[in-house]
């Protein structure tokens, strides 16, 4: 299949590392060079498969640019962690708005790597295409069907709000210098998050604030009724759950 990756960062890197093993891809990137490389998005006009990888500030500038150059049987899908912000508009080509559940803390294309996609959770908010779920299902990735709305409620709860946690946690454990001094390994992993990628963070905080303040709330209930209630039963059930997340 003949694929065009937008932005080579994390989770453009790993597409564009993964894919060209077995694809004909090629990447637009205005801060990389090398085969396959390329800064004009003219180059995208015969690709029958595109992925927007920009961060989510940029994104939008960017599909809109895609209207003047790609055929209307192109299938365009992006990778935002959000989804109901690309969601507004009609587009020319086969525009599918879609999220992969993977990442790490790192950024840029120095920190990509091939397999970032496998055994993860790749969500479709669009149509179901044939073209990008063989694609995504070739990654060792799962297509999760839903709506934009229900996503974007769904990633506060599971990976907005956590890491504005993990940052609160880090600025309130500031104020007492013997917690900065002898934080160990359950300290470090519940943080993790804290050192997310900055533009990224900001675009969260920035465009799903009110499902992340709905989501801080129901975790404060949950944290009153957790200490209310038969914890050591509670904690047995938190386990189930999380088994089956994970």
């Amino acid at each position: 299949m003949k694929i065009g990756i937008i932005g080579l960062g994390l989770i453009g890197g790993s597409l564009f590392k993964d894919l060209k093993k077995l694809h004909d891809v090629i990447g637009i990137s205005q801060s990389q060079n090398g085969e396959n490389i390329f800064k004009s998005y003219e180059v995208l006009k015969d690709r029958e498969l595109i992925f927007v990888c920009t961060p989510m500030n940029k994104t939008l500038k960017v599909l809109d640019e895609l209207e003047e150059i790609l055929p209307p049987d192109t299938v365009v899908a992006d990778v935002c962690s959000l989804k109901e912000f690309v969601s507004q508009k009609q587009r020319p080509y086969k525009f599918i708005p879609s999220h992969p559940m993977a990442g790490t803390e790192n950024k840029g294309f120095e920190s990509s790597f091939c397999g970032l996609f496998k055994g993860a959770k790749w969500v479709i908010t669009g149509e179901k295409n044939e073209k990008l779920i063989s694609i995504i299902e070739s990654l060792g990735a799962t297509p999760v069907f839903t709506t934009a709305k229900k996503h974007d409620e769904a990633v506060a709860m599971i990976s907005h709000m956590p890491m504005v946690i993990a940052q609160a946690l880090v600025l309130a454990a500031k104020e007492n210098p013997l917690a900065i001094e002898i934080a160990s390994s359950g300290f470090r992993d519940t943080t993790r998050l804290a050192l997310s990628n900055e533009e990224m963070a900001c675009d969260m905080v920035k465009m799903n604030h009110k499902n992340i303040e709905q989501s801080i709330l129901k975790l404060y209930k949950a944290v009153g009724d957790l200490t209310k209630g038969d914890y050591p039963k509670t904690i047995v059930e938190i386990k189930s759950i999380r088994s089956k997340m994970f």
